[in-house]
């Protein structure tokens, strides 16, 4: 499996970045993650970090080398980086749950399956042309294409995020056939709420992901401006020839069998598999709605 890769996340106008992105991979599987922490809550960037170390943890373990059903692993780990969210949040009394979007690709016998939830977004570029890309859970989105009729709404507004005390929604798509050449990019919305499409994928289109990545969010900061978002990418061409040289090229023919390698900071996740039942959960949801229904009994 060869691939050539790219990831970048810049500040923009914010006080502190709340994105998180990293890849990791064995022999014959790779898992790309991206997650947005949202504001208005307490501690995105905990909610985004908590969500890669989950996912990351699980596909760690379920990657020998190869994950055994994808679909699976991708709807398990969602629920998964949820629920370690929801418990974190009620371990340390939080009145608020921290929030987070999330998109993650696994690729692997040739193919690539995502998941994602809220408007963090998958782009799929083949040949100059866009291929697919994600449908945002957000109002805006699902009012386009006809699945809502809302008024007098901010449409922009998301419906589903992970760490949120209501059960997600979000996609599994694939597995997709890659091609030589095809480009798949993940990205925060502090990128495609600045650029157009047509602009991400010519980019893509036209450059080496080494060199379109930082051009694309160089080019979302400037579109902005101040009130800029933050802008988080991360992107890799499919099956780069050997004749094509980049210090960011990865192969992974060289891994010996049972190796696993991540960008991702590893965290403690003590029983992390063991302990995310639902009743445990749903304990846990109820918790934290009781307390922000105390606090706001005493306010009125």
């Amino acid at each position: 499996m060869k691939f050539s890769i790219f990831q970048i996340s810049r500040k923009g106008g914010r006080e502190k970045n709340e994105d998180r992105m990293g890849y990791c991979y064995t022999r014959e599987s790779g898992l790309f993650v991206l997650a947005d922490g949202m504001g208005g809550h307490p501690e995105g960037e905990v909610a985004a970090q908590l969500a890669l170390q989950t996912v990351s943890a699980l596909y760690q373990r379920e990657a020998r080398p190869q994950v055994g059903d994808v679909t699976e692993f991708l709807a398990g780990a969602v629920m998964a980086a949820h629920h370690q969210i929801i418990r974190y949040a009620s371990e340390k009394g939080m009145l608020d749950t921290p929030r987070t979007t999330l998109v993650a690709a696994l690729l692997q016998g040739g193919a690539a399956t995502w998941v994602h939830c809220g408007d963090s977004r998958l782009y799929v570029v083949r040949d100059g042309e866009l291929l697919t890309r994600t449908r945002d859970h957000s109002y805006l989105e699902q009012h386009s294409a006809g699945v809502i009729q809302l008024e007098r709404i901010n449409r922009n507004i998301l419906f589903t995020c992970l760490g949120s005390p209501v059960k997600p929604v979000f996609d599994v798509t694939g597995p997709v056939v890659l091609q030589q050449g095809d480009r798949i990019l993940l990205c925060s919305d502090g990128l495609w709420g600045s650029l157009p499409d047509d602009v991400i994928v010519q980019h893509l289109s036209t450059k080496p992901v080494a060199d379109a990545v930082p051009d694309l969010v160089e080019a979302a900061l400037r579109s902005a401006g101040e009130g800029s978002d933050n802008v988080t990418v991360i992107a890799l061409e499919w099956e780069t020839p050997d004749a094509f040289e980049s210090t960011h090229g990865v192969s992974t023919d060289s891994i010996s069998e049972g190796v696993f390698a991540s960008t991702i900071q590893a965290g403690v996740l003590d029983g992390m598999v063991e302990d995310l039942d639902d009743e445990a959960i749903e304990r846990s949801i109820a918790e934290i709605n009781e307390a922000i229904r105390r606090s706001a009994a005493r306010k009125t």
